[in-house]
């Protein structure tokens, strides 16, 4: 090891408006949040395209990165530290996988995965084991650091309480991006009593359990999530940014497969659109360099790409309607997508149907996707009970997934053309059923 006591000389602080201060004791991660890797989060938003919907949501990816850290040091220094079933030599294990956790996200993160088929998952864990700057830091501590962290973020570690204090249905991860969400967006439905429930947390049994004493303070926390996911994240303004964003990136992918010329290259987009992307390339993206391309490509010959990026640089945003079975049946589809060609309008850029759904709290399922350790209740007994078994407000939510679909639509294509008044009136009356 290269750090002698591992400590800085003097204690370092950031001002949050979270948690007040985060604080850096250790040269570890003084060194990891100082790499290009890291430093490139503060060019990534958390929220995406909700700054559309709510102005105040454009922080960013750093500043979740070191609330989680934040979150996991007061979890270990606060609480756990000199308890018989937490082992001291653990605690730069689960710091360093909570500060770097988020660090393989991509611009625009999901709606930008979804297009180009990536998980930053993966990235994050190639980047803590390329030839990067964060791999170098981990490996001056101990050489093979970057495997342990990678393997707590690919939840492979034997280490489960790392894996639990980041990952599970009650982790550093969720507790700050409600309690940061809320603040930036101006709401308040992500507030919950983060001191209450990090003072009953416990490590026990190789996992983090919550002491049955603070389950008022759980129910809270994960209502809190639950109104968060339906008044905030799945905004119908926010969703219908993210399909412009989308359908953007589709058509500029389609363009370059068809050998269109465009006046401004996308020299940064070419290893996306053939599939074929490496680490270096990838963390060259990051959302400054999107704009860049929204802004050029409004210039562009193609009128779809050229409305599309004007579309979302002045946030002339899509229409939505409730899309109902019922209503927007096969046939009826068909009708409305053979109007809008009619109206020379193209149904596969200006038709869309986006689906979210959310399930506040389940059981964990092996191997089903985005499977989650549950929250464990520890009794006064010793014994260990599954919070929905004891709480009637979580019981009533467990399982239940909720489902929301909405129809987007260029509401103004089918309204400043007086000769298409009748093709317009068509359409509207078949997207309202």
């Amino acid at each position: 090891m290269f750090y002698a006591n591992g400590k800085l000389a003097e204690k370092k602080v950031f001002k949050d408006p979270v948690h007040k201060y985060v604080h850096v004791e250790d040269r570890l991660i003084w060194d990891l949040i100082g790499t290009a890797e890291f430093q490139r989060l503060r060019r990534i938003k958390q929220l995406g395209t909700t700054f559309f919907t709510f102005h105040g949501a454009e922080h960013s990816r750093f500043n979740h990165s070191l609330g989680v850290y934040e979150i996991v040091r007061r979890m270990i220094d606060d609480v756990f530290d000199g308890r018989p079933e937490w082992k001291t030599e653990d605690r730069m294990l689960c710091l360093c996988a909570a500060l770097l956790h988020d660090i393989g996200h991509g611009p625009f993160s999901h709606s930008f995965e979804k297009v180009f088929e990536l998980d930053h998952e993966e990235f994050t864990q190639r980047i803590i084991m390329g030839d990067t700057e964060v791999n170098a830091v981990l490996r001056r501590y101990d050489y093979h650091f970057p495997e342990k962290v990678a393997a707590v973020i690919a939840k492979t570690s034997d280490n489960k309480v790392a894996i639990s204090m980041i990952s599970s249905q009650i982790d550093a991860d969720r507790m700050d991006y409600l309690l940061r969400d809320a603040y930036f967006t101006g709401v308040s439905y992500g507030n919950f009593d983060l001191e209450r429930v990090l003072r009953v947390m416990r490590p026990y049994n190789n996992q983090i359990v919550i002491k049955q004493s603070g389950m008022h303070a759980v129910e809270h926390y994960i209502m809190s999530r639950y109104q968060m996911y339906w008044q905030i994240y799945f905004h119908p303004v926010t969703r219908s940014a993210e399909v412009i964003l989308t359908k953007i990136l589709h058509r500029a992918k389609t363009l370059h497969q068809q050998y269109y010329t465009f006046k401004h290259q996308p020299v940064h987009f070419y290893s996306l659109f053939e599939e074929e992307v490496n680490l270096e390339e990838y963390l060259k993206l990051d959302e400054n360099i999107m704009y860049y391309y929204f802004q050029v490509w409004q210039e562009e010959e193609d009128s779809i790409l050229q409305d599309l990026c004007r579309r979302f640089m002045n946030r002339n945003l899509f229409k939505y309607v409730d899309f109902v079975e019922s209503k927007h049946a096969l046939n009826n589809w068909v009708e409305i997508s053979s109007l809008f060609k009619k109206a020379g309008i193209d149904p596969e850029y200006y038709l869309v149907v986006d689906s979210t759904s959310d399930l506040p709290y389940d059981f964990y399922r092996t191997g089903e996707e985005e499977a989650r350790l549950p929250i464990m209740l520890l009794m006064p007994n010793g014994d260990l009970r599954e919070l929905s078994r004891e709480s009637e407000i979580v019981e009533a939510i467990t399982g239940k997934k909720r489902t929301d679909r909405k129809l987007f639509y260029p509401h103004d294509l089918l309204t400043e053309d007086p000769k298409k008044a009748k093709i317009k009136e068509q359409i509207l009356k078949l997207l309202k059923g």
